[in-house]
């Protein structure tokens, strides 16, 4: 339903001025996100997943960085449009992000306490003392134990996995309709990461909040996800539910990283494929399918023309210009 629709993108183009040119970093990305949904954003390092947030809550650089075009209307107003002291008030209050390292991510010189407190008074209006209250309950509903006293640390007093902890907290903060975590997974070992995505799932239900999940680890999202996006070289190349796009991919890309990805019934004869090539340079302006160069399946028009998303089952979606079904070339 059109009343459910919390974040709608249109559109959405950003790109970077830099001495050797100019990076067209995120090129006519569009979605559509539901109040309560799980969105997963996938695709390798520098495909333009970190941008398109960014961009979203107008946190990138200007410059040399510059959104060119798009709409991200959300709960009925244009984020791109808002004035600068609108959008810090929907930062952290309406929408929370979880930063990809949770290593910097904290000020070092600050305590967990000030850094907890801040958004609390800043945005909900609590004195120090509610603040504090609330900030002890956020640290336990992340699981982090003795968090009264927890609240006079610093960050280097605290674990990789309990920092991210931390960060997932202040996000939380102002209890948020919509809660963005940007590999917030990366740089912690596999069982933390477990720890990590079932604290998520649990929150997002008990809060009833929104989630976009950005990683590039396919084995991550299928178990956070509803519904996934494909990137690849700042294009959206294919979109299905999370399910549908693990059994019956339809872009040449999604299928080369599902290929790449360690299986448990993978038979010992079975060697992971690498994907050929390397990424375009995005210095120069889109021409043709990004993905052609490093594609077995290319053709002539592929060079030329970028294909448009279009369906190719129900609720799914892909870039390309031949149909993996049927083999038929649009």
């Amino acid at each position: 339903m059109e009343s459910d629709l919390l974040l709608d993108v249109k559109d959405l183009r950003t790109c970077f001025h830099i001495a050797e040119g100019t990076v067209h970093a995120v090129n006519g990305v569009s979605f559509s996100l539901r109040n309560g949904e799980t969105l997963g954003l996938v695709g390798e390092s520098g495909c333009g997943k970190s941008v398109t947030m960014l961009s979203l809550l107008r946190l990138i650089a200007i410059p040399p960085g510059e959104i060119v075009s798009g709409e991200a209307i959300f709960e009925g107003r244009d984020l791109l449009r808002m004035s600068d002291a609108e959008i810090e008030h929907i930062r952290g209050n309406k929408i929370g992000m979880v930063f990809q390292d949770p290593m910097t991510s904290l000020n070092p010189v600050l305590t967990i306490g000030h850094q907890l407190c801040e958004p609390l008074r800043i945005h909900l209006g609590m004195d120090a003392q509610r603040a504090r209250r609330r900030a002890v309950q956020l640290l336990e509903m992340v699981g982090i134990p003795d968090a009264e006293h927890r609240l006079s640390d610093y960050p280097h007093q605290f674990s990789g996995g309990m920092r991210q902890r931390v960060m997932i907290a202040m996000a939380l903060a102002a209890e948020p309709s919509l809660l963005i975590a940007d590999e917030p997974t990366t740089a912690l070992d596999v069982t933390i990461q477990a720890q990590i995505v079932e604290l998520v799932q649990h929150l997002r239900a008990q809060m009833n909040m929104a989630v976009i999940w950005i990683t590039h680890d396919l084995g991550v999202v299928a178990e956070i996800a509803e519904r996934i996006l494909v990137m690849y070289a700042g294009f959206i190349v294919e979109e299905a539910m999370v399910d549908d796009l693990y059994e019956d991919s339809r872009h040449p890309y999604t299928r080369a990283l599902l290929a790449a990805l360690p299986r448990v019934d993978r038979r010992r004869d079975q060697r992971l494929r690498s994907i050929p090539g390397a990424p375009p340079n995005l210095l120069a302006a889109p021409k043709g399918c990004p993905f052609a160069a490093r594609c077995e399946l290319a053709f002539d028009r592929c060079q030329v023309e970028m294909p448009p998303l279009r369906t190719v089952a129900t609720a799914h979606q892909s870039a390309c210009w031949i149909d993996l079904a049927t083999g038929k070339k649009w």
